[in-house]
């Protein structure tokens, strides 16, 4: 399996194209710069394009994306009116950003197969109300958005965001995972569970 990344757009958001037998593929949180990820997945069959939630530094090349690759968008459940309405949602200065209404719906406990690739839906919320992170448990690789970041953890300062709940989600759900685990962020370098576990001061 082969994961690269792909920073986008003014916040710097990691959008992950994560490709698994032969040239099937899936993407996470295409953020932004929609030509750019349509040219870096052209060659690819994209089987799904999976969204750990839905602020729009995270969704901005969504609509764009899906409708080149005709690949379904799972979106968490709790989260889909803020994708049908993303404008409403963004912060000043930024935008605007095609809304979409997604194919799929998640909300953590989902074991989803997609490009020979089996993936775990977790829920982590905190960050946002919705929040869920992608495991493949074969691989030891986590996608989980703005969770767990090196050194560091999401913010809570944004509506539904809570400290308490993003810390008792990364403990619950992270933790268990073996040391080796690697972490792509929504920002950032990638990081480990075991380095995280070690020093990151948040935890």
């Amino acid at each position: 399996m082969d994961v690269r990344g792909y920073t986008v757009g003014p916040l710097r958001e990691n959008c992950w194209v994560v490709r698994g037998e032969g040239d099937r593929a899936v993407v996470v949180d295409p953020g932004d710069e929609a030509e750019r990820l349509i040219a870096a997945t052209d060659e690819l069959t994209v089987e799904a394009i999976l969204l750990t939630h839905t602020h729009f530094d995270h969704v901005g090349a969504v609509a764009a994306l899906a409708r080149h690759t005709g690949a379904p968008v799972h979106c968490p459940q709790i989260e889909v009116d803020v994708l049908r309405n993303i404008n409403s949602y963004v912060f000043p200065g930024y935008g605007p950003f095609e809304p979409y209404d997604p194919e799929e719906t998640v909300r953590g406990g989902e074991r989803l197969t997609l490009a020979g690739v089996d993936i775990d839906v977790i829920f982590t919320p905190g960050h946002s109300p919705g929040h869920v992170s992608y495991s493949i448990p074969d691989e030891q690789v986590l996608l989980d958005g703005d969770v767990l970041f090196q050194g560091s953890i999401g913010r809570t300062d944004l509506p539904g965001g809570d400290f308490d709940t993003l810390i008792a989600s990364i403990r619950a759900r992270f933790l268990s995972l073996p040391d080796s685990t690697i972490v792509y962020s929504g920002h950032g370098p990638e990081t480990t569970v075991g380095e995280e576990r070690q020093s990151n001061p948040f935890l």
